[in-house]
């Protein structure tokens, strides 16, 4: 009799979880509202300097130069607050850098422009979850007996806006030198352009995917494009200022710098030194997040599952 009361609980509890285990369900989507992750990986830059053995697109995901590749970090607080929707405030940091030398397209090669920098960038992002399979496991531990596996996999979209920070640098001498004193361009010298700010507004682009290792933590993985409204990340945007002036008014890491040029003759003071497309750039993380909605959603105590049933508050 004992086995048929345990079998017939079990049908039961199955039956009742299966019809709650949707991952539309509120008690499902709210039990992992709010999270925190941290994420490593890479970024390639995509701007006037390096990229691939062609001639310039920096818009475009064809012009990843690997060689340059280098590598970047995030942090973020999740806020789902529908079940195909969340918010997220992140903080993306790492290193950016182009390098000419290192493309095999002649007049990109000849050109000998170089640089590298550190970004930080603060952004609000909007998330569209298209596909989830998010289900909860057996709670009554009754021994003999079967639960559901717990699952929690999501694929994700992502849009949104941010500020970014910037510093371009150069080698020069064995020391790296912020470009932006040395007004390359000519910048704020007669008939050159104006100085340029080293912040910039932001738009990331791109998706996103996750899965659950507990219910407490999950593993992903995210691309992201960023589209940034300066063109001067790399420091590069219109064209070549006389190096002779540059030098008199800045020196002569100045001068030179301006026009580095194997061959300096090619590239005289108003030819093209750069295109005027928006500068972008792609990571690509993996990424580690822990739930943080159980102390709060259970009125400060911590959800429990096992032997006792524990109907959290919402």
């Amino acid at each position: 009799m004992r086995h048929i009361t345990l079998a017939i609980l079990s049908i039961v509890s199955s039956v009742s979880l299966a019809q709650i285990s949707n991952f539309n369900t509120q008690r499902n989507w709210a039990m992992n509202k709010k999270e925190i992750s941290i994420g490593l990986g890479a970024t390639s830059f995509l701007g006037d300097l390096g990229g691939a053995n062609q001639i310039g697109t920096d818009y475009s995901l064809k012009d990843i130069d690997f060689n340059s590749t280098h590598i970047g970090g995030t942090l973020s607080y999740r806020y789902r607050f529908h079940p195909y929707y969340a918010t997220s405030t992140m903080l993306n940091l790492g290193m950016l850098r182009g390098n000419d030398a290192l493309t095999a397209e002649p007049v990109r090669n000849m050109r000998n422009l170089s640089f590298r920098s550190f970004f930080v960038m603060l952004s609000q992002r909007f998330e569209i979850i298209v596909l989830a399979n998010e289900k909860i496991g057996r709670r009554y531990n009754i021994p003999g007996l079967r639960g559901f596996t717990d699952h929690n996999e999501q694929l994700y979209l992502i849009a949104g806006i941010g500020a970014m920070y910037y510093n371009p640098k150069a080698l020069y001498q064995g020391g790296w030198v912020t470009l932006r004193d040395m007004h390359t361009e000519g910048q704020g010298l007669p008939g050159g352009p104006a100085e340029y700010k080293r912040i910039t507004a932001s738009v990331p682009l791109g998706i996103g995917f996750r899965m659950g290792i507990n219910r407490m933590w999950r593993i992903g993985l995210e691309a992201c494009y960023v589209k940034t409204f300066s063109d001067y990340i790399d420091d590069v945007h219109g064209t070549y200022y006389d190096p002779a002036i540059i030098g008199a008014s800045y020196g002569p890491q100045a001068a030179y710098l301006s026009n580095p040029s194997n061959n300096p003759s090619a590239f005289n003071p108003g030819s093209q030194r750069g295109d005027k497309q928006k500068d972008a750039y792609l990571y690509v993380n993996l990424m580690v997040t822990r739930n943080i909605t159980y102390k709060t959603a259970s009125g400060g105590r911590p959800m429990k599952f096992g032997k006792r049933h524990y109907r959290a508050k919402f």
